[in-house]
């Protein structure tokens, strides 16, 4: 014979055990990205969050935000610092006004042609322990470096050579990318991320160094930036996916290991899906006769390259990690015949 619960029974043992299961994680967080809510980049770093919560069957609760969701870009460090956030996934170029370091290491602007280049030096010749060296004293530990890929340029004029740079009003975000294009001929504007929409629309900037073509391309920026530059030539920017140092050193290490393997596998999964969105809206934009696609020649980018090579070693004099820094990737590049 079956007995039958009651409905209300029944639906207060259904309640009572979706209660239990949202208290049973034994760790809960909230990570800051640097993107707004619905941006590909955004997407995959909550799939990330996701991702940690079934690998550590439930143990470890993540919630992810869009950029400005609790303090400012440029805030996050301090923000997971003091325990306002736990951790957060952001370029680390938002802290150059902390260490010039974080510019550096954050986006070495002219180094890298292969996203997949830049995680081999990070994961396997000493990147990110480097990190480490430099986030742990503002009480954050480097997790794991994760990267988008090399960044297409959107441009209101079109830009055959490093030449029609000059005066080009050209939005960067302060530090090593910013020094990188005044020393080219641009014009640097310091602009958010969320600004380069409307910056473009009413001309405050001729150009932005801002994320990928995919994504350009889907917030409309061509329609105003109709010459983009692409493939990248310039930035390729590191994601730090960093938690408060006194929260890893309190974690056992089997959750220590899922973190770092979950953040493996966002890096790499990250670099394919944008290479694929970004093939597919060039594809798209190769379609309007309004939008002309400019692949920077060979001998303009070795330009550009010698003057990036010249600011990597002045920042190198800036202090002791930068110099360290310097050293460590410049000897790598130059060990795999990068330079």
């Amino acid at each position: 014979m079956i007995t039958r619960m009651p409905l209300k029974t029944l639906t207060a043992a259904v309640l009572g055990a979706m209660a239990f299961n949202a208290q049973a994680a034994d760790y809960e967080w909230t990570f800051q990205t640097s993107e707004t809510s619905g941006e590909p980049q955004f997407e995959m770093k909550k799939a990330w969050a996701d991702n940690v919560e079934q690998m550590s069957d439930g143990r470890i609760s993540i919630e992810i935000l869009p950029v400005n969701a609790v303090v400012q870009a440029n805030q996050t460090l301090q923000a997971v610092q003091s325990g306002i956030l736990q951790g957060h996934l952001t370029d680390p170029s938002y802290f150059t006004g902390q260490n010039p370091a974080f510019g550096m290491i954050g986006n070495l602007v002219g180094a890298w042609s292969d996203p997949y280049d830049f995680l081999d030096y990070m994961n396997n010749a000493g990147g990110e322990e480097l990190y480490n060296e430099l986030v742990e004293p503002y009480g954050l530990h480097l997790i794991g470096a994760a990267a988008t890929g090399l960044e297409s340029l959107p441009s209101t004029k079109p830009i055959r050579s490093i030449e029609d740079m000059q005066g080009l009003k050209l939005r960067a975000p302060e530090g090593m990318v910013y020094n990188i294009f005044e020393a080219a001929g641009a014009t640097p504007v310091n602009l958010p991320g969320s600004e380069v929409y409307t910056g473009l629309e009413k001309g405050v900037i001729d150009a932005a160094d801002y994320t990928v073509f995919a994504t350009n391309q889907a917030q409309g920026l061509h329609e105003f930036a109709p010459y983009p530059l692409y493939p990248g030539f310039h930035s390729l920017p590191m994601v730090s996916v960093s938690l408060n140092k006194d929260i890893w050193d309190g974690l056992p290490d089997d959750l220590k290991a899922i973190l770092e393997t979950s953040v493996d596998q966002l890096a790499y999964e990250m670099v394919a899906e944008l290479k694929t969105r970004d093939l597919e809206a060039v594809r798209e934009a190769r379609q309007n006769p309004d939008i002309e696609i400019i692949d920077l020649p060979a001998e303009e980018r070795v330009k550009f390259r010698n003057i990036a090579k010249e600011e990597w070693a002045s920042w190198a004099e800036k202090n002791e990690i930068t110099a360290e820094f310097y050293d460590s990737v410049v000897g790598y590049l130059e060990n795999h015949n990068l330079l």
